[in-house]
């Protein structure tokens, strides 16, 4: 038997946790442990991230509200659009940008394993 614990983080004790600002995206930090980043994520209406990646990170975001507009692929040309419930995954080293396309702000939940430079930012859609 492993010692193990159990542990809570409520909604007024995350911290902020800006690394990669992005005006109007403003993330909330309940988590940051070896291997493990997990957060909440409030995106205003029409704001749009800069290129970027996660590095050797696996990045799995739930939307609790609003929508989530992904671009991604050669060119940027791919895309998804996810709304409230839908859970995307964004895979390691992959070139994205996302924006919320909604007239109300999108609270996602944000998970992410693996380790490194949990953001790296990129001139484009092509890194």
């Amino acid at each position: 038997m492993t010692n193990q614990s159990v542990s809570l983080v409520r909604a007024d004790e995350r911290t902020s946790d800006d690394r990669a600002a992005t005006p109007g995206m403003h993330r909330e930090l309940a988590y940051d442990r070896e291997g493990a980043w997990v957060g909440v994520v409030h995106t205003e209406s029409g704001v749009t991230s800069g290129w970027h990646h996660h590095g050797e990170w696996d990045t799995y975001v739930y939307l609790a509200s609003g929508a989530q507009l992904v671009e991604f692929g050669s060119g940027g040309q791919e895309n998804l659009l996810a709304g409230p419930g839908d859970v995307i995954h964004v895979g390691k080293g992959v070139v994205h940008r996302e924006s919320n396309p909604a007239l109300d702000e999108t609270e996602t939940f944000v998970v992410r394993v693996g380790s490194g430079p949990l953001v790296v930012n990129v001139e484009g859609p092509d890194g």
